[in-house]
């Protein structure tokens, strides 16, 4: 098949990316490269299938070329991270929400045979149930979650309306190699293993016993690509691990002193997905352990070597905009 994967150089689609490859399809990569990074493709940049175009979604008439002839688009360009959210909320809008319907109308002109779209778990917000099911209350606790919320809306009511098939798979917490590490105060893994590598303490949040559904991302990729095989469409579907892990165990794991910080208003005590849906109807479920995910990113520690080194104190700098709004 002839893939386009949006945001394709990042963390999630870069392994979407290398899977595609190996399986032996066409991709065609767009990413505007503020968060994705050229490095990702080191495992495969050689690889005669690939194409990489630097484009923004925003500006639609930098990607609407590249869909012609496209078989599968996958979605996963987006705006990340609370903070910045919550200080620049038009610009999450513009890309999460603008940018979400100018690959839909692409999709559209080029009669594209199959959409995926990467929706966020943090729709659900602060749950009543575990494990959260697709069906639960949507409630966002902060415009990131908002606009991917609103993305989604988009993709299932072109579903309905233009009959472009299309699946929306709701992430829970991705973890693994190539992780993000630039943003305001980064995802878990990252700055706990820099912090590791600089022999500086990792700072839990709260009391540590808060647990999230951490999924391998290889794992997750394969479930793209499961949803792009499949002739399911107009269903919407959790992506998780099968299970929950308190960040204390990250901790065991990583074998390394600690500090605790603050707890932070608007974040749930639990992740926890129910994927009996996804093990149903699509046949997935993820393989990589939690113990085994930890150690494959142990590996690849040193790729964490130039990220952002965080304590407390500048953690407490970068958060304070997420204290005043949210609690």
């Amino acid at each position: 098949m002839k893939a386009l994967v949006t945001g394709g150089a990042g963390f999630i689609g870069s392994h979407l990316t290398q899977l595609l490859l190996e399986e032996g399809h066409h991709v065609t990569v767009l990413d505007n490269l503020r968060s994705g990074r050229l490095t990702n493709f080191d495992e495969f940049k050689k690889s005669p299938n690939l194409k990489f175009f630097q484009a923004d979604i925003r500006k639609i008439e930098e990607i609407q070329p590249h869909f012609e002839g496209i078989d599968w688009v996958f979605h996963l360009a987006a705006l990340a991270d609370i903070v910045p959210s919550i200080e620049n909320p038009r610009e999450y809008f513009e890309v999460n929400v603008d940018g979400t319907f100018n690959v839909l109308e692409c999709a559209k002109k080029a009669n594209i045979h199959r959409l995926l779209y990467a929706a966020s778990s943090s729709c659900y917000g602060i749950p009543d149930t575990f494990p959260t099911p697709e069906n639960a209350p949507i409630r966002p606790q902060y415009p990131y979650a908002l606009t991917k919320f609103l993305g989604e809306e988009l993709i299932m009511h072109w579903e309905q309306i233009y009959k472009i098939p299309a699946l929306s798979l709701r992430l829970f917490n991705v973890f693994g190699p190539r992780a993000r590490t630039t943003g305001t105060y980064g995802a878990v893994f990252g700055v706990f293993l820099t912090q590791k590598l600089n022999n500086k303490p990792l700072t839990v949040v709260g009391d540590g016993n808060q647990t999230r559904d951490f999924t391998f991302v290889k794992d997750v990729a394969r479930a793209f690509l499961m949803g792009a095989e499949s002739k399911l469409s107009g269903e919407i579907f959790n992506v998780g691990s099968g299970n929950h892990y308190p960040v204390n165990q990250i901790v065991k794991l990583l074998n390394h002193d600690s500090v605790n910080i603050p707890k932070r208003p608007g974040e749930p005590d639990c992740t926890f997905a129910d994927v009996s849906c996804i093990e149903k109807k699509l046949g997935f479920k993820a393989e990589t352990s939690f113990e085994e995910g930890v150690a494959k990113l142990l590996e690849k520690i040193d790729d964490f070597r130039d990220a952002p080194l965080w304590d407390a104190e500048n953690i407490k700098e970068a958060t304070k905009t997420w204290f005043q709004y949210l609690s």
